[in-house]
């Protein structure tokens, strides 16, 4: 049997506005095997984010359950949550608002181990030097501040931040979107290091479709605050069965000079509006196979092949077409 690590049941994030309620995220659900990484992917403002947030209760949900090791911090108090600290980590998208300008690289990595006791005092050094050297910092920076420093260092240093506790689960929120291509292929490298040589599992967040495909064992696609589909990263992206991920696969480049090229599908239309959402398909808006019977209902999240799930009243006619 698997071994589940976390386990998300209807996770609901709504913020108030003047205009009603927004569905920042909406009734999603996930699990993740230990050692292994979900993909996270969708456009700006599905709520990728959010969610990675309420699962580490950055931001509190509006309901759902968070099931960590088989216990739901959704319910846990701060007191509770202060000592998972140590179990869950983030690792941010912008290397450098997320730390702080007026702490140097030591001080910075050494802060989580003073504020959870992880490490004696007397060793706090030593072990800031060892998790420099895990993430590739020269010792020679151990002084610097993040101004001194370049993007990628940068994140190195919130790398090391978030294995100073020794973490079970970490949310890694498009942590290379802010750095030169050359520079991110670096980082995954890392990242998948550090995955095999702890035991790490992974949320992985981010809107390129190339890096995830990659980086991932599964993939979730996300739209308008929902899950429209989820499979494994090679199922995923040799059978996609929702209109909305068969468009983002069509416009990933594809590398080669002269090679075949795939046909570009242009998503057109209005993208619905997050507040006081209608009681239908949330993409039928912007979907060229839209009909009659996707305004009658938003479709449920279901399983249409073996781990392999999807949110589409004609899921089953796009799985056959690209089977």
């Amino acid at each position: 049997m698997a071994d589940t690590i976390l386990e998300v049941k209807n996770l609901t994030k709504y913020f108030k506005t003047p205009k009603g309620m927004l569905h920042a995220v909406d009734g999603v659900s996930f699990s993740i095997e230990r050692g292994k990484t979900l993909g996270i992917v969708g456009e700006s403002g599905c709520g990728k984010s959010t969610t990675g947030r309420c699962v580490l209760r950055l931001i509190e949900p509006t309901s759902g359950e968070v099931l960590f090791e088989g216990n739901d911090i959704a319910k846990y108090s701060a007191a509770q949550m202060r000592k998972m600290r140590s179990e869950l980590q983030i690792i941010f998208q912008d290397p450098f608002s997320s730390l702080d300008p007026r702490k140097t690289v030591s001080q910075t990595i050494a802060e989580p181990m003073l504020v959870h006791k992880t490490v004696p005092k007397d060793q706090i050094r030593s072990r800031v030097h060892e998790l420099m050297e895990t993430v590739g910092l020269a010792d020679r920076l151990i002084n610097s501040y993040p101004h001194e420093l370049d993007g990628g260092r940068r994140q190195r240093i919130g790398v090391a931040r978030a294995l100073a506790v020794n973490p079970k689960f970490i949310v890694c929120d498009e942590p290379v979107s802010a750095l030169d291509v050359s520079i991110q292929a670096q980082i995954l490298n890392l990242l998948k290091d550090l995955q095999k040589r702890f035991g790490l599992t992974y949320i992985f967040i981010t809107h390129d479709l190339s890096v995830v495909n990659h980086f991932s064992d599964d993939i979730a696609v996300m739209y308008l605050g929902q899950l429209v589909e989820k499979a494994s990263a090679e199922e995923l992206f040799a059978k996609p069965s929702h209109p909305y991920t068969e468009a983002l696969l069509s416009a990933i480049p594809v590398p080669e000079v002269g090679g075949p090229r795939r046909e570009r599908i242009l998503l057109k239309g209005e993208i619905t509006s997050p507040v006081n959402l209608p009681n239908e398909c949330r993409f039928a808006k912007r979907c060229i196979y839209a009909s009659e019977e996707c305004l009658k209902g938003n479709p449920p999240l279901r399983e249409i092949a073996p781990n392999h799930f999807v949110a589409c009243c004609k899921a089953e006619q796009f799985y056959q077409k690209n089977s």
